[in-house]
């Protein structure tokens, strides 16, 4: 019987580490999908920079929360190392992150971590070159 509780909450915790994960995937795509759709409207032919420097405004956003939700998943990931070392007796449900857990991680590296920079950089270097065409 303490097996399975053991088992439930670590399900508990594999299920958070998923939806983190599917929402990261989720904040990418939505980047895509503005990022083309404002440069789409800034019709090359003129140039409508305001379109283009907007673009920036949701990318950036998107990759502080795309950060989060990665270190977030870390957070939970280390929870779940943890709770598969705790004893029978010992499995509380408990979803607190400790904070030797959340010493563990920064927001900001994960953010700016190889995981995130090879999606966003390339993002923002099409965003600065589009801005950048008109001066050429």
């Amino acid at each position: 019987m303490d097996e399975e509780k053991k088992i439930r909450y670590l399900e508990m915790i594999q299920n958070i580490i998923t939806r983190m994960a599917s929402n990261s995937f989720l904040i990418k795509g939505w980047t895509v999908t503005i990022v083309v759709g404002l440069l789409a409207f800034a019709n090359f032919k003129e140039m409508n920079s305001k379109f283009i420097i907007v673009a920036l405004i949701p990318v950036l956003f998107f990759w502080g929360l795309d950060g989060f939700y990665l270190y977030q998943e870390k957070l939970f990931r280390k929870l779940y190392e943890d709770v598969i070392d705790l004893q029978l007796d010992e499995v509380n449900f408990s979803m607190k992150l400790s904070d030797n857990i959340k010493n563990e991680f920064n927001w900001w590296n994960v953010t700016i971590s190889k995981t995130l920079l090879p999606f966003y950089l390339p993002v923002i270097a099409v965003i600065l070159i589009a801005l950048l065409i008109p001066m050429i």
